[in-house]
């Protein structure tokens, strides 16, 4: 070889030696004469002739040697190039991972607010559902000792409720200042953890929330609920009053209803209307029929059986013999039979589902006394005759033996009979009494249907005397309950349409700074030759950023539905009414994750444990009108989707944030991506400080747990229900230590990059 070829050579040889910066390798091409080795071509010689690089016997050995050493050169130093963004790319992973980290307790964050707003929206529905079913309780005096308990438990419910409230919104705001510090915390707890693997990486760094503050939380009471409180403490009294009065009238009227149903159809098969038209008419059931009890049973079903029962009897009467006593009997019979239907005929029961009632159940002359004021008294329907003396007689039907052997005069009236010196007939005997018995034989005793129509009729006349008696008490009561009903729809408007808002510290999102300070040489893991091994690969920094996105997860859902898990009956205290009321609480939770249906579903649900029968029926009206006034609502289910945290460019961050520091810090990103990368100490720097300031003054008022608050559903003496967010130990135990130890490190790595340590 020549000294120019050699020359040629070394110069190749030291230039691979020494690897060639990133930039170059990315930015531009290779030189011609480094990528491209020239190896002569073989010229045509004589045989005679010998060149080294030359043989005819197969490759020129040392053209080999040289080509298999640019290759090698050419893989090693990209091997290491690739080591170099090996090392580049993993701070990125590291830092993302840090900042995921930070961001997912903002996301936590939201989980514990919505837990809180579903606790104030179920406490306020629970205490005004408490409220509601104490006023239709108070409708009644059965459920008169329901309603003090189900008010006071509404009262101390609405007392929880603000209590908890203002708690929750001071929990609330203390975890946003301790936000910052455990956002920092958690991604500096990941960004050590990924400390050292095969290139010894010792990485440091710290977290940011943008904005870094939140805003403060409020919650005050509902004005809508203090007005219904004030009101039903106003008419309480005189509710409860009002219903004890139409309750004994309806008492009484009830009374009279059920002994009108005994005498119909209830005493079957003893002696009653319905035995007395089966046997003595034959009624079909359609006409007759039988009921069970007084609940559906109505007095138009008496009314309505009579008037099948007498145009039946009258189409039947016969004399059950030939004797002129019975004919006579069975003429007067049918004379009854027809007055009957034309009475009962006249019959009526209105009654409308307002409670409004008017009846008229004609009255039967049961003797001669009632007989002669009605107008079978005066009826000129009886035949008359003259006997050759000259003397007057009244029959008490044409057939009659004597009227056939006499004169005929026309028709007469048992009033005249009794006024125009009437001689008795011989033969049918026809007096003024004879009618009167007609009717006491069937009214007087218990074997005649008479008898138990008249009881009925009676009966009738009496409830429908104590109905109107209890209808002015059950008008003012239910005045009175729409207008405290009112109070609670409005209640509930507000209830359901307030919602706690929190604006926490990186609502817009996180960002991390993290730079591996280790000092890691270049040929680390990959020792060769064929590179120059003795240069380090020097520090790394990465920047990240991250935002929350909603995920259509049950994690929400999951969390508020197991707020009463840990709650026991052992205590003794969940009995009764207390009982029902955590019921009422427990199913309102769902109406705040299910909306609409769950919360008339828990109404009605309550509703079904009380006994509201009563004798006015007020307290089963009120319930219904408390349900019905419920299901005029459309609430709509609480937005549950779940908050992840996801890296975004960091720009779109920053630019959401309107602090001086987001400002100043997009503003160096945009400043060093312009200049390529040059000038980005202060990128740094400024954030360090400021985090590291932020971080440790939230560090003094941290503790191992915090809790939000309490629930007392039931005062003090009922379960206690605490929300609390639990912190990991060594977050506490190395709190300032950590953030200091990062801070320090993270502005030494800074000062090593620019050759000036900043002091504050």
């Amino acid at each position: 070889m020549n000294k120019a070829k050699h020359k040629r050579a070394l110069r190749t040889k030291a230039l691979f030696a020494k690897p060639l910066p990133p930039e170059a390798l990315l930015a531009k091409p290779l030189p011609s004469k480094v990528l491209r080795t020239k190896v002569p071509r073989a010229r045509k010689k004589s045989r005679r002739t010998r060149d080294i690089f030359h043989d005819e016997g197969g490759f020129s050995t040392a053209g080999m040697v040289v080509a298999l050493l640019v290759t090698l050169t050419l893989i090693f130093s990209t091997a290491q190039v690739y080591q170099v963004n090996s090392a580049a790319a993993t701070i990125q992973n590291v830092a993302d991972v840090a900042v995921l980290a930070a961001e997912n307790e903002v996301a936590e964050f939201y989980i514990v607010a919505q837990v809180c707003d579903a606790v104030v929206l179920s406490l306020s529905l629970t205490g005004i559902a408490a409220y509601g079913l104490g006023i239709a309780a108070l409708c009644t005096p059965i459920t008169a000792s329901f309603s003090e308990i189900l008010l006071k438990a509404g009262s101390d419910i609405f007392k929880a409720r603000n209590h908890f409230a203002e708690k929750a919104a001071s929990g609330l705001n203390h975890l946003q200042k301790l936000l910052p510090f455990l956002s920092a915390a958690n991604a500096e707890s990941v960004i050590l953890a990924n400390c050292g693997g095969s290139m010894g990486a010792s990485y440091v760094g710290v977290a940011l929330l943008l904005p870094f503050e939140g805003e403060e939380i409020t919650v005050g009471a509902l004005s809508a609920v203090e007005d219904l409180e004030k009101e039903v403490a106003k008419n309480k009294e005189e509710l409860s009053s009002e219903a004890q009065e139409a309750e004994e009238a309806s008492k009484r009227a009830n009374a009279e209803k059920e002994r009108a149903f005994q005498h119909d159809c209830g005493r079957n098969p003893s002696y009653c209307m319905y035995e007395r038209a089966d046997k003595l008419a034959i009624l079909d059931a359609p006409q007759n029929p039988l009921y069970h009890t007084s609940e559906t049973w109505n007095f138009s079903v008496a009314l309505k059986r009579a008037q099948a029962y007498y145009p039946r009897r009258l189409a039947r009467e016969v004399p059950m013999d030939m004797s002129v006593a019975e004919q006579a009997h069975s003429a007067l019979r049918t004379r009854f039979y027809i007055y009957a239907v034309e009475e009962i005929e006249k019959g009526y029961v209105h009654e409308d589902d307002g409670g409004h009632f008017d009846t008229y159940f004609p009255k039967l002359p049961k003797n001669t006394t009632e007989m002669k004021a009605t107008r079978l008294y005066t009826e000129v329907v009886y035949p008359m005759s003259v006997d050759d003396a000259g003397e007057y007689m009244m029959h008490a039907w044409s057939g009659c033996p004597v009227m056939v052997s006499q004169t005929d005069v026309g028709l007469g009236s048992i009033w005249r009979m009794d006024t125009g010196g009437f001689a008795t007939c011989p033969s049918c005997e026809f007096v003024t009494s004879s009618f009167g018995k007609i009717a006491a034989a069937t009214s007087s005793i218990e074997t005649g249907f008479e008898y138990h129509y008249r009881i009925v009729a009676e009966a009738a006349e009496a409830y429908q005397k104590e109905r109107e008696a209890a209808a002015p008490h059950e008008q003012k009561v239910k005045e009175i309950a729409d207008t405290l009903f009112e109070r609670i729809k409005e209640a509930l408007e507000e209830a359901i349409s307030y919602r706690l808002v929190v604006k926490p510290p990186g609502r817009y999102g996180a960002v991390v700074l993290v730079a591996n300070t280790a000092q890691t040489a270049a040929s680390s893991n990959f020792v060769s030759s064929f590179v120059e091994g003795g240069d380090s690969l020097g520090a790394q920094a990465a920047l990240s950023a991250a935002t929350l996105v909603g995920d259509s997860s049950e994690e929400g859902a999951t969390v508020i539905s197991s707020l009463l898990d840990g709650v026991s009956n052992d205590s003794g205290v969940l009995v009764g009414l207390a009982d029902i009321v955590l019921n009422l609480w427990s199913s309102l939770l769902f109406a705040y994750t299910k909306g609409q249906h769950s919360l008339e579903e828990g109404i009605e649900r309550v509703v079904g444990f009380i006994p509201w029968a009563s004798e006015s029926g007020l307290g089963k009206w009120a319930a219904n009108t408390f349900s019905d006034l419920v299901k005029t609502f459309s609430l709509e289910p609480a937005n549950l989707e779940a908050l992840k945290p996801a890296l975004v460019n960091s720009a779109h961050v920053l630019a959401a944030d309107d602090s001086p520091f987001a400002a100043q810090l997009l503003s160096v990103k945009q400043h060093y991506i312009a200049l390529g990368g040059s000038g980005s100490d202060d990128l740094f720097s400024t954030a360090i400080t400021q985090i590291e300031a932020a971080a440790l003054e939230s560090v003094e008022a941290l503790d191992g747990e915090i809790t939000i608050a309490n629930i007392e559903l039931l005062g003090e003496g009922g379960p206690s229900i605490p929300i609390t967010i639990a912190l990991p130990p060594p977050i506490k135990a190395a709190a300032s230590n950590l953030i200091s130890t990062a801070a320090n490190k993270l502005k030494d790595t800074v000062s090593s990059w620019s050759g000036i340590r900043r002091w504050e």
